[in-house]
């Protein structure tokens, strides 16, 4: 086996809510809250307006560290065990979360979000724009 190298992720921001219960999934949410983002970002920020979606990646930083019990897991919303590639279980080798949120409103380094499935102070590592997969597109020459 090559030996991997390894990385090191520093959070660009937070997230700050109020909520109390969290959704298993971001497709299910209608929770808001705001991704407080590191003011030596904040230009970065610039072309995110109310509208839009992004995709924000996170840490999930209050799963317990993985062991490879944690290969096959039972989804609670289905009635068989799923190898964990095929499931959005928090219990991964890299603590590593992705969640298609909706902008409310950009203010400052504040974007308010809607359908969080985040918990309160949960680091943010990047955010990207998100862009529909489309089965058709031309080819110029």
């Amino acid at each position: 086996m090559q030996d991997m190298e390894e990385f090191i992720f520093k959070p660009i921001g937070y997230v700050k809510t109020k909520a109390e219960t969290i959704p298993r999934h971001w497709s299910v949410s209608d929770v808001e809250g705001e991704i407080i983002v590191n003011p030596e970002y904040k230009i970065g920020l610039r072309d995110i307006k109310a509208g839009d979606k992004i995709v924000v990646i996170f840490c999930f930083h209050k799963s317990p560290p993985f062991t490879s019990e944690k290969l096959i897991q039972k989804p609670p919303h289905l009635n068989e065990k799923r190898g964990i590639f095929s499931t959005c279980s928090p219990h991964r080798p890299n603590p590593i979360g992705l969640s298609v949120l909706e902008v409310i409103d950009v203010i400052d380094n504040i974007i308010k979000v809607r359908r969080l499935d985040m918990y309160d102070g949960t680091p943010i590592f990047d955010i990207k724009p998100y862009i529909e997969y489309k089965t058709e597109y031309s080819q110029k020459n």
